[in-house]
């Protein structure tokens, strides 16, 4: 159903790798509720993804992107003013990596070198970005910048490795940035905390299956799919949400503020 909230919008998409993908779902919703954007991603992903078939279905041309490169960034930021024929109005960030997660590093014995470059993919591209769209000033006022994160920024997931130190740090940003481009420039941040989503990047981490199962028990609604994300998405991206900034905002069917549920006590309690 549309409502055309983001009719005569304009934005950047980040990280549409496949159909499996929050950012491709989000894509798909604001093209439905009356956006326009451009794509992008880093050129190592677009081989590896079906970014084109997006495209087309969106009406959407595609600027590929290093994040983590700033003259990549100035590139995307100019060229997708000139496609889109103004100011952008909202921007999803939807790119992570870690490359210790990848090389099955532990936690206790991480490569730094893959720590680095997973913190600059992760999170520091996210603080490129806003410096970019806030020093061009491309943003229009009451614009929308939105990045995904998870809640492993808050508690101990063991697996989850450095992409919680990543994500952390990725909302910090979010905090820091926004003052600034809320106080100058009247445009909001905030980041989503989404439920575990069997996404490409997600399936990489050890035991996510795991994750998934008991996160779904544990949430009096049950997990959030991409497809719910990408509606959240888009309503933080409308005006309806004008005044919301600064703000890590839990869509997870009720986890975050779950102590424990009936399903998790009845599987670790014995019949007497």
């Amino acid at each position: 159903m549309s409502y055309n909230l983001l009719k005569g919008k304009r934005g950047i998409i980040f990280g549409a790798l496949d159909e499996n993908s929050i950012a491709w779902k989000t894509a798909e919703r604001v093209h439905e509720e009356g956006g326009t954007f451009v794509l992008t991603n880093a050129p190592i992903a677009m081989r590896m993804g079906s970014i084109k078939d997006l495209a087309a279905k969106t009406n959407s041309e595609i600027i590929p992107a290093d994040a983590t490169k700033v003259e990549d960034l100035e590139n995307l930021v100019e060229k997708a003013v000139e496609i889109l024929g103004g100011k952008i109005d909202f921007v999803l960030h939807s790119i992570g990596m870690s490359v210790n997660v990848r090389k099955g590093n532990h936690y206790t014995d991480m490569n730094y070198d893959f720590t680095t470059k997973g913190w600059d993919v992760s999170a520091v591209s996210f603080h490129k970005t806003m410096q970019v769209l806030y020093k061009k000033d491309a943003m229009n006022e009451w614009g929308s910048i939105v990045a995904l994160s998870y809640m492993a920024a808050q508690r101990v997931f063991p697996d989850y490795n450095d992409m919680a130190d990543n994500k952390a740090y990725l909302e910090s940003i979010a905090r820091s940035f926004g003052y600034f481009f809320g106080k100058d420039k009247k445009v909001r941040v905030n980041t989503i905390s989404q439920s575990p989503t069997p996404t490409t990047a997600g399936q990489g981490v050890k035991g996510f299956d795991g994750f998934i199962a008991f996160a779904e028990k544990m949430s009096p609604l049950g997990n959030a799919t991409a497809q719910e994300c990408a509606d959240y998405t888009i309503t933080l991206f409308s005006d309806l949400t004008r005044k919301v900034t600064l703000q890590n905002l839990y869509h997870d069917g009720g986890f975050s503020n779950t102590g424990v549920s009936q399903e998790v006590m009845e599987a670790f309690t014995e019949d007497k």
